[in-house]
């Protein structure tokens, strides 16, 4: 009887997921939707949407992701395809790979940029803007 009203909800909507303070994780976390991690991770995270660390949180490892909000603690390699923000509380450790940065005042970060005209693929290999064939007479 209760099978026939149990309905299976599972949408292709994006969810927010929270890793809460205090909570440390071990892995690789892959979501569609956005995240926001409070609590300590070690490993990769492959963020389709936002990823938001709070002022408690760290990550140490490899980061993928649309969008990025830093106020806590990164230690490895950050690419984003959108906009990367480093708050005034953000300590950043590792290469960034991003088409845009914002970066208050307060924010620390050590290590290697690419940004823009020159997008490095996340796996290492480096591509170009295509210039244009020289022309002589």
């Amino acid at each position: 009887m209760f099978n026939k009203m149990v309905k299976n909800n599972t949408t292709d909507s994006p969810s927010v997921n929270l890793i809460g303070a205090g909570t440390i994780i071990e892995g690789d976390i892959t979501t569609n939707g956005d995240i926001r991690i409070d609590g300590s991770l070690t490993g990769s995270i492959n963020v389709k949407g936002k990823l938001v660390v709070g002022i408690s949180g760290s990550i140490e490892g490899e980061i993928i992701c649309q969008n990025a909000d830093i106020s806590g603690t990164i230690k490895g390699k950050i690419g984003v395809s959108e906009l990367l923000s480093l708050k005034a509380s953000s300590k950043l450790s590792g290469e960034i790979i991003t088409n845009k940065i914002a970066i208050e005042p307060g924010a620390a970060f050590s290590g290697s940029c690419s940004m823009g005209g020159v997008i490095k693929d996340i796996k290492g290999g480096t591509t170009e803007k295509p210039q244009p064939a020289e022309k002589t007479a």
